[in-house]
């Protein structure tokens, strides 16, 4: 009896894995080509939930995102997510990020990875964006003085990834995205689908794609929208409701490759680069390299390349292209292999003075 629910279980696994690949190869196909108008600067700024672009990892964000294909354990879910399914048992991180430093905008994140079985991973992530105090003010009260308002962003990241075999991992992450300002608020939800192979004689050679926040319009509603007026000569009171328009989200699709030498038992090398389309900004370009020594010392950097990021006058973005980064990683169990790793990076903007993230990863 024992045997029978075991196959069973077996072969329902089975089914969600050839679900999950059937529904990264046609969300890749059947995507409407007008969602992936790549390149066209003329639509930046027009779609919504922006921070959907955010990495708030200090790993993979070090050398710019570069790793599409080399990203590992739980930064997928904001990279690729096919990289979760490289967790070997539970992976947790904390991560704090001063975006844009000068502005007050904070990002706090969580997540957690835990595999499932011998190949599959879940995935959970909770990203809070945080705008601090605003003066409220009207046309009368231009200074303010009546009070603030604090704007809040939140992102829930659920994932599911598995290793189809040695060399073929895929995953599928749904994004709960909310929007909270003042009295008006905006909900929607988007998919995140990923494919990594990886090969060479000592699997050093990756390669990766992911389609990233496909999902329906959003658009706000609550009370901030409407309007309460008294009639012209008479005593009466009328409400206006307004509606907002519907806005896109920022829809990409990014692909890479990377290549690791080893130096010995010591040293890693790794050299990665990803083509990033996006629906709504100029194409992207990026390059990154990671050095390791020994598991317990990493640094990177990188530089994100589009057209016009070098001019101050044709710029579409505050960054300016480098990144940095390093981690920090002890043993804590060395037996099971469990470690405790900080995490730092850097990414230059103008203006402001940077984005900063630092983070802390247990790996169990």
């Amino acid at each position: 009896m024992n045997m029978e629910k075991q196959h069973n279980k077996l072969l329902i696994m089975n089914k969600i894995s050839k679900y999950i690949v059937a529904t990264l190869i046609i969300g890749s196909v059947i995507v409407p080509f007008s969602q992936l108008k790549a390149g066209n600067k003329d639509r930046t700024g027009q779609a919504g939930a922006s921070e959907l672009l955010i990495n708030p990892w200090a790993r993979s964000s070090g050398w710019g995102g570069a790793n599409i294909a080399h990203v590992k354990g739980l930064e997928g879910l904001y990279g690729n997510v096919a990289g979760t399914a490289h967790t070997k048992a539970t992976e947790l991180i904390f991560s704090h990020t001063q975006w844009l430093k000068g502005s007050e905008v904070d990002i706090n994140t969580f997540g957690l990875t835990q595999k499932v079985g011998s190949t599959g991973v879940i995935g959970l992530g909770i990203m809070s964006m945080n705008f601090g105090d605003i003066p409220i003010t009207t046309e009368a009260l231009p200074e303010g003085g009546i009070g603030n308002f604090s704007p809040s962003y939140m992102n829930i990241n659920i994932s599911y990834a598995k290793a189809f075999s040695s060399s073929i991992y895929g995953g599928i992450n749904i994004k709960i995205v909310s929007e909270v300002i003042s009295d008006v608020s905006a909900q929607g939800i988007a998919l995140d689908a990923g494919i990594q192979y990886v090969t060479g004689p000592m699997e050093n050679i990756r390669f990766g794609i992911t389609l990233r926040n496909v999902g329906p319009t959003m658009s706000f509603s609550g009370d901030g929208l409407s309007i309460r007026s008294l009639l012209p000569g008479q005593e009466s009171y009328f409400t206006l409701e307004q509606r907002s328009a519907d806005f896109e989200l920022p829809t990409q699709l990014a692909m890479g490759a990377s290549y690791d030498f080893y130096m010995g038992e010591m040293h890693r090398l790794t050299l990665a680069g990803n083509f990033i389309s996006n629906s709504f900004t100029n194409d992207q370009f990026v390059v990154g390299a990671e050095y390791e020594l020994k598991s317990y010392l990493m640094l990177r950097g990188g530089y994100s390349y589009e057209d016009g990021i070098t001019s101050t006058a044709d710029r579409t973005t505050a960054f300016t292209g480098p990144s940095a980064g390093f981690t920090v990683s002890v043993p804590i169990n060395k037996e099971k292999g469990s470690t405790l790793a900080i995490d730092y990076s850097y990414r230059d903007t103008d203006p402001f003075s940077g984005t900063h993230s630092i983070g802390a990863r247990i790996n169990l």
